[in-house]
């Protein structure tokens, strides 16, 4: 019995795995880095500008309590909504680069307030379904689930055209699985190529965690974004 010969090693195609592997390697780098600068931009703003914000309002409120005169009054009560205001965008700028639920309370509690927030502004139907225990996961496992509700959320509003979305998150003890589905205009085909650069990097951060993302039709319509993290020891 003849041994069929051996294939010859390929260098193009190992050098291609080693630049794939190295990319990944690289992207993985990237986000982490990307999501630390955040945080920290963030905590700079609550701690520096915020508290600074709240403290000129207190002073303001102390020094309209001596203005006598009525268009003094309504000089203060104009600066001090406009303070509020300024208040007001910095906290959203802080939310909107680093969820300090998903640090001191955990993925659960921060995707519960953002679906809520997002259907209350929005108008939509937000249906959401959270494990009843809270799973414990790495910090980049709960930003990579945070982050998947955030870019399936703006996707729906972006493209779907839905009017109710569900955002599921199970939790078998093995890994996690998060799934945004809609009832609005989804992909034809399963296995959708993602089309868009958030859903891109989305899906490469998946695969840094060993996890994947895709982006199927929905049973009833509709689109289904599903995340699935393999959960690390």
């Amino acid at each position: 019995m003849k041994v069929p010969p051996s294939q010859p090693p390929d260098p193009d195609g190992e050098r291609l795995e080693t630049r794939a592997a190295e990319l990944a390697e690289l992207l993985g780098h990237m986000t982490t880095c990307w999501d630390d600068e955040r945080r920290q931009l963030a905590r700079k703003l609550h701690d520096s500008l915020g508290s600074s914000m709240t403290a000129l309002t207190m002073h303001l409120a102390l020094l309209s309590q001596h203005l006598k005169e009525q268009p003094q009054r309504d000089r203060a009560a104009q600066m001090k909504q406009l303070l509020n205001n300024i208040i007001e965008t910095n906290r959203n700028m802080q939310l909107a680069l680093w969820n300090d639920k998903l640090e001191f309370l955990g993925p659960k509690a921060a995707i519960a307030e953002l679906v809520s927030e997002w259907g209350r502004e929005h108008g939509l139907k937000a249906r959401i379904s959270l494990p009843d225990e809270d799973p414990p996961y790495s910090r980049a496992q709960g930003v990579a689930l945070l982050r998947t509700v955030e870019e399936g959320l703006r996707n729906v509003l972006a493209h779907a055209g839905a009017t109710e979305v569900d955002v599921i998150l199970d939790d078998d003890g093995d890994q996690a699985m998060l799934t945004v589905r809609d009832n609005g205009k989804g992909p034809q085909t399963p296995d959708a190529p993602l089309e868009r650069h958030g859903l891109r990097l989305l899906r490469e951060r998946a695969r840094v965690l060993n996890g994947t993302l895709t982006l199927r039709p929905g049973l009833e319509g509709g689109s289904a974004l599903l995340l699935i993290l393999p959960k690390q020891d």
